[in-house]
């Protein structure tokens, strides 16, 4: 890792190596970067993307870590974590504007709202991970997705920082297409204030979500949040549980009994039989509906066969 020299020599911010992702992830299994980096502001990712590029290095960014996968023999190159940035509001009688960066938890957004008394974003109560993530990922529910309440986003490229409008972005049924080799630094938000009627039923839909999904989810366990994107006009949940493996164990994996869509770790869990279950899975419904589940966990490592 000759790299290493070059980084130290012109980032400011932390460089760690062989640094253990597990604990970093919500399913708590896979192996180590080779190098975790955590920059200090979008200027020093700035400097440690152009480094990566000039040096040929692969580079992954680890959000909260929900949704991602580690291959049990690590990630080759460098991993960025993003610190949380300092925020910056401006309110207005209409509502409020908020930025927030990218490694900021999702529930700073649900914080805002009752904090303001403001509301637009109840759809992301409960929904685990970071802003940057739910950019990325266009996170949300049925009742409303991420592009809802974003004004503009933060780029960081080797080439420089810049501000995205949203409108510029290309949004889709979880998914948004960044700029090639960009990365999600910051987030500029916006909520509305309601009246009094809609700023009750703003909270009642909160409470209703949350209450929701503690009922219907596994979060008392190490998981791997939703594990796949649902099929139009179905669930994945529904087509798992169809075939017949709710339940079903690899290792101390298990595709969870309370929600089909969901992989728990029992316990030291391997992030393989992760893997195995979403393979299973994957080929099992296709085998009896013909429908090819796609996968919202992001694999990231050194996987055999490659992800």
């Amino acid at each position: 890792m000759a790299y290493l020299d070059e980084l130290r020599r012109h980032f400011r911010g932390e460089l760690k190596t062989n640094e253990p992702l597990a604990v970093r992830t919500s399913v708590r299994a896979g192996g180590a970067a080779d190098v975790f980096a955590r920059p200090v502001d979008p200027e020093d990712l700035r400097v440690l993307l152009a480094s990566c590029a000039a040096a040929d290095v692969p580079l992954s960014v680890l959000g909260g870590g929900a949704n991602t996968l580690v291959a049990d023999d690590g990630v080759e190159g460098v991993v960025v974590k993003l610190p949380v940035f300092a925020a910056e509001s401006a309110l207005d009688a209409d509502g409020g504007s908020f930025v927030l960066g990218a490694g900021a938890p999702i529930a700073k957004v649900a914080q805002l709202m009752k904090e303001h008394d403001l509301a637009g974003a109840e759809f992301l109560a409960g929904i685990p991970g970071t802003l940057g993530g739910a950019v990325s990922m266009n996170a949300g529910t049925k009742n409303g997705e991420t592009v809802r309440v974003v004004e503009a986003v933060e780029i960081t490229s080797p080439h420089g920082v810049r501000w995205v409008a949203r409108g510029e972005l290309e949004w889709r049924y979880r998914a948004c297409e960044l700029p090639v080799g960009g990365v999600v630094t910051r987030v500029r938000i916006r909520l509305h204030r309601p009246d009094s009627m809609g700023l009750a039923a703003s909270r009642r839909a909160m409470e209703a979500d949350l209450a929701y999904r503690k009922s219907t989810q596994p979060l008392h366990l190490p998981n791997s949040g939703s594990v796949f994107t649902n099929p139009p006009g179905d669930h994945a949940g529904r087509l798992i549980e169809a075939v017949g493996l709710k339940g079903r164990r690899a290792g101390n994996a298990q595709i969870s009994e309370q929600h089909a869509n969901w992989i728990v770790n029992l316990g030291s869990a391997l992030a393989s039989d992760v893997r195995a279950l979403i393979d299973l899975a994957r080929a099992e419904v296709a085998a009896r509906f013909g429908v090819t589940l796609v996968p919202e966990v992001k694999l990231v490592g050194r996987w055999s066969p490659p992800a």
